[in-house]
């Protein structure tokens, strides 16, 4: 509550100016003033739809930002709302006859009106604060005017954001709502006020030249964060800040003109200070000789639209240089760097570009360079000539093509390998892609070796052979029927190569000796005494549509081509030593032992015979295959 004299009001509102012209308030938190007539003032929040009418008329708002600092503390923004109210004397309401109203209450003791006035803040499309401000009409106090004032301050957690924009309007009469802009970052932060302003509170940053290490050491003071904070890299005072998250740069980057620009990174918006301390130090001879190093010229030609030849230069550089630039032949011919227009490129570093027309091509051209306070000329600086592209165009091809012959050779060093050794033993051999793989089961039900097939399919797959397993494969047998499925996976081992694997169990034994005898016995008797069906038909028994394409493949001497025998070690233990030799049908077949003799067989399926090897296969065949497996 604040009640004072009217000269008293007008002191406390004359508040201190900044230096930067920006007033202060001694508050640390809401409060309200009124002028003389208002008595037991007090502000309260209120929602907008909660708040009552307003009981005296709002005549003008003035809404502006100040800086409220209380008793050497830190400063905030806060906004100051000063309303210009116009409320009715008690003899007005008399003259009116309206003595008994209820629109206002009234002081049990002293019989003074109660009255309030609403007054709304808020950024614009954002949900509306309201403040309520109630008081008691002092009748006694001496003043007879109708208009009297209200100087409301309200403050904001952190303060308000600097630059935000703000609509104030009373309750109930947006007709006279008012703009108020609040002051920008660089406003606030004068040299008078800058160490109470947490925003403009910035770290300082020094420099330690290492020459040990080559590298400029960077040391911060004043971060109120134990991180270090962020810096970012410019050359020239003017020029593109780029982000540095280290703490050293290479002292060959450093030049006179880099500045570094640091603040606090602690998700609100902070002042940043702007330092160049390499411009002047003891080293100056030595950053000075960093900007020549780190010169690049370039240079090509080109004609104009009369026909005549223009020789372009482009000259890029950390820092901007006074100098010219002249052709290797002409003293006359020189351009003043400091006439041209430079700009930045996406390094950083300051360029500019220059032409020199009607020259002539012969001799070659160049240009030099002449740097203020460099003890030598730059260059010279020459044209590429397209025979000179041409030749480190060959060089780049020709070193490609031997890294890319030593990788290939690193990649198929074992497929070179077994192909010098096939040639040594028989023929050449066709180093092809791993084909198709076809695995039949045997004919008898056995859980263990029903297992063993699936391991042996799961390998195959994993080694990147394509697999078609019977017992995976059961829907397609019962839609197409045993031998058209089987015709149809040899057709593709015919497109793609690959073979088909028979697993020999005993019961494969005896069937197959079984389908001999019934095949011998039927060629002997006449047409018309051979049986029908004595023996399951190839349409109904996987394992016999094999054995018919194995007799087929007999017949036709190729033996061998398709299909190769595959015996479990688990199953071959199991056995006792009556095992029986292999019957006449399944000679000429390769047979190997799993796991025992996997290397072999995935050789086998591996390598793909030539027309040559096929036709030599009676000797060399035989010998290369006993390295992998046995032939019966």
């Amino acid at each position: 509550m604040f009640s004072f004299g009217g000269s008293i009001f007008c002191v406390l509102l004359t508040l201190h100016m900044s230096a930067c012209g920006l007033e202060t308030a001694e508050y640390d938190r809401d409060g309200v003033i009124c002028s003389q007539g208002l008595v037991d003032c007090s502000m309260t929040d209120v929602m907008l739809l909660m708040a009552t009418k307003n009981t005296a008329d709002v005549q003008t708002l003035q809404p502006k930002f100040k800086l409220c600092c209380k008793a050497g503390k830190m400063c905030t923004l806060c906004l100051v709302i000063d309303a210009e109210l116009y409320i009715q004397l008690q003899k007005d309401r008399i003259d009116e006859g309206s003595a008994g109203s209820d629109e206002e209450d009234y002081s049990e003791e002293t019989g003074n009106p109660r009255g309030s006035v609403t007054v709304c803040y808020q950024p614009p499309s954002s949900i509306p604060s309201c403040k309520q401000v109630e008081f008691t009409v002092n009748h006694s106090a001496g003043s007879h005017q109708n208009l009297t004032k209200v100087s409301m301050v309200i403050t904001e957690p952190g303060g308000f954001p600097f630059s935000s924009g703000w609509l104030i309007y009373p309750y109930q009469s947006t007709k006279q709502t008012q703009e108020v802009v609040a002051p920008s970052l660089g406003e606030v932060c004068s040299k008078k006020l800058q160490k109470r302003v947490p925003n403009c509170q910035v770290p300082t940053v020094s420099s330690v030249i290492n020459q040990e290490k080559n590298q400029v050491e960077l040391q911060f003071e004043g971060s109120s964060n134990k991180s270090v904070p962020s810096v970012c890299v410019q050359y020239e005072e003017n020029g593109i800040c780029q982000n540095w998250n280290k703490k050293t740069i290479p002292l060959r980057s450093v030049t006179p003109c880099m500045c570094l620009q640091v603040w606090e990174e602690d998700g609100q918006m902070s002042k940043r200070s702007l330092l160049c301390p390499f411009n002047k130090t003891d080293y100056l001879h030595v950053l000075q000789k960093n900007i020549w190093h780190n010169v690049l010229v370039s240079v090509s030609r080109g004609r104009m639209r009369d026909f005549g030849t223009i020789l372009s230069w482009n000259l890029s550089a950390p820092c901007r240089l006074e100098g010219e630039v002249r052709l290797n032949d002409k003293e006359n011919s020189r351009q003043q760097l400091i006439n041209g227009t430079w700009r930045q490129n996406s390094k950083g570093h300051w360029a500019i570009t220059g032409v020199f027309d009607s020259i002539d091509l012969q001799p070659l051209p160049c240009v030099k360079v002449r740097v203020k306070g460099a003890e030598h000329e730059l260059g010279p600086f020459c044209v590429d000539t397209p025979n000179r592209l041409r030749w480190t165009l060959l060089v780049v091809g020709v070193l490609m093509l031997v890294c890319l012959t030593v990788l290939m050779f690193y990649v198929l060093h074992g497929f070179v390998k077994r192909w010098v050794w096939s040639c040594h033993h028989g023929g050449f051999v066709k180093i092809g892609r791993k084909g198709h793989v076809v695995l039949l089961s045997p004919p008898d039900e056995d859980s263990g070796v029903s297992e063993s097939v699936c391991q042996l399919g799961s390998l195959l797959c994993n080694q990147g052979f394509s697999v078609s397993v019977d017992q995976w494969s059961r829907k397609e047998q019962c839609d197409m029927g045993p031998l058209p499925w089987l015709h149809s996976q040899l057709l593709k081992l015919k497109s793609v190569g690959g073979r088909v694997l028979l697993i020999l169990t005993q019961k494969t034994l005896e069937r197959t000796e079984e389908w001999t005898r019934w095949s011998k016995d039927v060629i002997k008797m006449e047409s018309k005494e051979r049986p029908l069906l004595q023996f399951p038909s190839p349409y109904s028994d996987l394992f016999t549509a094999s054995l018919l394409f194995i007799h087929a493949d007999k017949l036709q001497g190729r033996a061998g081509e398709r299909f190769v025998l595959v015996k479990f070690d688990s199953h071959t233990a199991k056995s006792n030593s009556r095992d029986r030799s292999l019957p006449e049908l399944l000679h000429g077949l390769s047979l190997f032992h799993f796991p025992s003799q996997t290397q072999s067989l995935l050789a086998e399926l591996t390598v793909v015979e030539t027309e040559r090897e096929s036709a030599r296969r009676t000797w060399t065949g035989w010998k290369w295959r006993t390295m992998h497996g046995p032939r019966v």
